[in-house]
């Protein structure tokens, strides 16, 4: 009996000894919590202000990102800036033209193709833009202000035809001239890349890349067989070194990028070209391009 009251205040003494402890603890606790209550007000004031500067540094990330540029693995074709070309253009995908097989030609087609006739060339990087015409009959010297289309057997007059298109006009301002001063720096090196624009008579505007320049061409029959023998679609300009018709010449080759609406006006330019004033004579009535 005397053991179990012994134990009994034993018990009774420890517990009051934790109480004692703990309400230490909590005295000690509530002491640092007084300074600690004016601190959580003034965090949960910043609360509104955290989220809010969070949102804005969203915002403007999102941004950044909208207006940086997205970096392809493989870029098309389409998306390759030319150098030296003074404006970037938004291609559409080459169009694959095939043969009508109609086998009947008319005015503006290509021996039943059914293929516009090009109208006006224009070089942006060197100031070129000249109407395009056929030559006269009996052609004795190419007429000024103007380029004119090859015309051997058949017309090499019509952009995206399985065949060239050949150009040609005098090396003199407002012609073909700056290919000619071009050609002479670095052998016309600066010249590969840039886009010429050819335009057709139904408003089509067909977009080349200079992919070569060919000096010293000597003026034989055959200065044009490779232009000739082109069974794709091809753009060849030419001109002349020196003033004689009997010059080497100077051929410039582009490749197709693509086709793009143009307006009648600009597809349709009102010049002719005229009879240039140091032509020779004509020596017979059926000659064109001479002085009468």
């Amino acid at each position: 009996m005397l053991r179990l009251r012994s134990l009994g205040r034993i018990v009774v003494g420890t517990l009051r000894s934790l109480l004692a402890s703990f309400g230490a603890v909590v005295a000690v606790l509530r002491r640092l919590a007084r300074p600690l209550k004016g601190l959580s007000r003034d965090l949960v004031g910043l609360i509104p202000a955290l989220l809010a500067g969070a949102g804005v540094f969203l915002v403007v990330a999102g941004l950044f990102n909208y207006f940086s540029p997205a970096v392809e693995a493989n870029p098309s074709p389409t998306d390759v800036v030319a150098s030296n070309s003074p404006a970037t253009y938004s291609l559409p995908p080459l169009v694959t033209i095939n043969p009508s097989g109609s086998g009947d030609a008319s005015p503006g087609t290509s021996e039943g193709i059914g293929l516009a006739v090009a109208t006006r060339v224009v070089i942006p990087a060197l100031n070129i833009d000249v109407p395009i015409v056929r030559s006269p009959p009996n052609e004795q010297y190419p007429l000024c202000n103007v380029a004119e289309y090859l015309s051997l057997g058949k017309d090499y007059a019509y952009p995206g035809a399985p065949q060239a298109v050949y150009l040609y006009a005098h090396a003199r301002v407002h012609m073909f001239g700056n290919l000619l001063v071009n050609s002479k720096i670095n052998s016309g090196a600066a010249m590969i890349g840039m886009w010429v624009e050819v335009y057709t008579d139904d408003n089509q505007r067909h977009i080349y890349e200079i992919s070569q320049v060919i000096r010293h061409v000597p003026p034989s029959t055959s200065f044009a067989d490779k232009a000739l023998a082109a069974q794709t679609d091809q753009l060849w300009l030419q001109t002349s070194e020196a003033h004689a018709n009997s010059s080497t010449k100077l051929q410039i080759v582009a490749t197709p990028i693509g086709v793009l609406a143009a307006s009648q006006a600009d597809a349709h330019p009102t010049g002719h070209g005229n009879v240039c004033p140091d032509a020779p004579l004509c020596t017979a009535a059926n000659q064109g391009g001479c002085r009468r």
